[in-house]
C-alpha cells in the first residue's frame, strides 16, 4: 500500500511540479491571517481584497502580484516586501514601514499613504493616480505631475499646484506641467501667475521642436491674455461664456 501511495505521490508531483510551493504558499497565507505574523512568506499571487492586516509584519515578504485592492494594512511592517506588479488599489496604508520595499510596477493608485515610510523605495512604472499623503521626496517629476492632473481634474486647483510645483522642482524644463500649472492658476483666478508659465510652456516646447506644444501654449497665452485685457464687446456675457467654453476642449487636447 505504501508503494502504491508513494507512487501515486511522484505520478501527481510530476503533473504538478508545483504542488509543494503551492501548499507552503496556502500554510504562509494561513499564517498570516491567523496571527498576522508572515515575515519573508511567500505570498506570490495570493487574493487577500478587503482583508483586514492592520499592524501585520511582512518583513520582506514576496508578495508580486498579489491582491491587496482595499486591504486595511495600517501600520504594518512591508520593509523589504517585494511588491512588484501587486494591486494595494485603494489600500489603507497610513503608517504603514514600505521602507527599502520594491514596488515597481505596483498599482497605488487611491491608496493612502499618510505618514508611511517610503525611504528607499523602488517605485519605477508604479500607478499612482489619486494617491493620497504621497510623501514629497518619493517618485519622478512625471508622478507628481500626473498627480497634479488627478487633483485638477477634481476642482482641488490648490493642492494641483503643489504636485505642478514639485514636478518642476525635480524637472526644471518639464513644459506640461508648467502648462498644467498655468491653467490651475486661471482657475484660481492668479491670471498673471497663469500667463508667465504659459509663456514658459510655449519657451521649453520651442526649444525642444514640440509643433503641437507650441501651438497650444500659445493658444493658451491668447487665452489668458483675452482675460487680462479684455475688449468691450456689445454682449460681453456671451464673450465670456465663449472664452470658458474653450479651456475644457484645451484640457483634453493638452492631456
Amino acid at each position: 500500500m505504501r508503494v502504491k501511495i508513494f507512487s501515486a505521490f511522484l505520478v501527481f508531483t510530476a503533473i504538478f511540479p508545483d504542488l509543494p510551493a503551492i501548499a507552503e504558499n496556502i500554510q504562509h497565507i494561513q499564517r498570516l491571517l491567523s496571527s498576522k505574523q508572515c515575515p519573508n512568506c511567500e505570498l506570490i499571487g495570493v487574493g487577500l481584497v478587503l482583508a483586514n492586516l492592520q499592524g501585520a509584519n511582512l518583513e520582506g515578504a514576496n508578495l508580486s502580484g498579489a491582491n491587496l485592492s482595499r486591504a486595511n494594512l495600517t501600520g504594518a511592517n512591508l520593509s523589504g516586501a517585494n511588491l512588484t506588479g501587486t494591486s494595494l488599489f485603494g489600500a489603507n496604508l497610513i503608517g504603514a514601514n514600505l521602507s527599502g520595499a520594491n514596488l515597481a510596477g505596483t498599482d497605488l493608485r487611491s491608496a493612502y499613504l499618510t505618514s508611511a515610510n517610503l525611504t528607499g523605495v523602488e517605485l519605477k512604472n508604479a500607478f499612482l493616480l489619486g494617491v493620497v499623503g504621497m510623501p514629497s521626496h518619493v517618485g519622478e517629476a512625471e508622478d507628481f505631475y500626473w498627480l497634479g492632473i488627478t487633483e485638477a481634474k477634481a476642482g482641488h486647483y490648490k493642492d494641483a499646484v503643489k504636485y505642478y510645483n514639485q514636478a518642476i522642482s525635480m524637472k526644471s524644463d518639464l513644459a506640461a506641467a508648467y502648462f498644467a500649472r498655468s491653467m490651475a492658476f486661471a482657475d484660481l483666478g492668479n491670471l498673471d501667475a497663469a500667463l508667465t508659465d504659459a509663456e514658459k510652456s510655449r519657451e521649453i516646447f520651442v526649444s525642444k521642436g514640440s509643433k503641437k506644444g507650441e501651438e497650444l501654449s500659445q493658444y493658451l497665452v491668447e487665452i489668458i491674455d483675452l482675460r487680462l485685457n479684455p475688449p468691450k464687446p456689445k454682449k460681453p456675457n456671451q464673450f465670456v461664456q465663449a472664452i470658458g467654453s474653450l479651456l475644457p476642449s484645451l484640457l483634453r487636447l493638452a492631456f
